[in-house]
């Protein structure tokens, strides 16, 4: 695949984040200690791997006195991702991750949205939208959603609530597709998908979303997120929690198979309701 200009961009960050440090006499432990975070991460920067949140790219120009180069960068490649400033990130890290794990409570993820579904999610969000405006983020979702299907694609694990099987986001024709979707992605085991129903009552993870993820070359991480904002957690202590958290949502779910059977009922149920209207 070939490299985008924010690849490049992100390599040249690299780059010169590698020859500043060098030339101010630090090695990446002591640079990363000075902005709170590890050597590995100054090294997963200089290699491009990882993209740096724009509050330690602000504090890496601070160190190193750099004018704040480092900042502009950041905020200039923020400014031209297709996703919102909290989630940018967490976007780059699909392409590397290994293993994927997600809870849903109201809406399907965006890695088994449809491109239907997730015109609707947007349109829903902003509803003054331009055209245009709505256009980017549907491809943006759907070209995330292609790393399922790669030779490489991470293992895929998504919990649902059954609140996010039965709203008829889109209507009820779009929603009986987008579930016949996350079906075939169960049956072609791409994904494994297990549904949280209603009748479970209170479970470990009430607000909002849960993402973990999983890479060869560096330390897990946790994302949650709610209507306006998201967080990228690094620490291994609250990576730990969100992963137990995880956990005790998996045992309360219903098996896969239970779980396929009631997705691809519902599809039946959403498609009759469509015939009907």
């Amino acid at each position: 695949m070939a490299k985008g200009k924010q690849d490049e961009t992100w390599e040249f960050f690299g780059e010169l984040l590698k020859e500043r440090r060098e030339a101010s006499g630090l090695s990446q432990g002591e640079l990363g200690g000075r902005v709170f975070v590890s050597g590995g991460y100054i090294g997963l920067f200089e290699q491009g791997i990882r993209k740096p949140q724009l509050d330690v790219a602000q504090r890496i120009d601070e160190v190193l006195q750099t004018g704040g180069i480092f900042e502009r960068t950041v905020r200039k490649l923020i400014n031209k991702s297709p996703y919102a400033s909290y989630f940018h990130e967490v976007a780059e890290l699909d392409s590397v991750a290994t293993r994927i794990c997600e809870f849903a409570p109201t809406v399907v993820p965006g890695l088994m949205q449809t491109a239907e579904y997730a015109r609707a999610v947007t349109v829903a969000a902003n509803p003054f939208a331009t055209e245009e405006y709505v256009e980017e983020k549907v491809t943006a979702r759907t070209d995330r959603a292609a790393v399922l299907r790669g030779p490489t694609r991470p293992e895929y694990w998504a919990v649902l609530h059954e609140n996010a099987v039965l709203t008829p986001v889109g209507g009820p024709a779009v929603m009986a597709e987008t579930l016949d979707h996350i079906a075939t992605l169960a049956r072609e085991r791409r994904a494994l998908v297990t549904v949280l129903p209603r009748s479970v009552g209170a479970h470990s993870v009430m607000e909002g979303s849960l993402r973990l993820m999983e890479f060869d070359d560096q330390p897990p991480t946790a994302y949650t997120e709610t209507a306006f904002s998201g967080t990228l957690l690094d620490d291994p202590a609250v990576v730990k929690q969100a992963q137990r958290a995880y956990d005790l949502l998996r045992i309360a779910t219903l098996s896969p198979e239970a779980s396929l059977t009631l997705i691809e009922s519902a599809a039946e149920d959403h498609r009759r309701c469509a015939s009907t209207t």
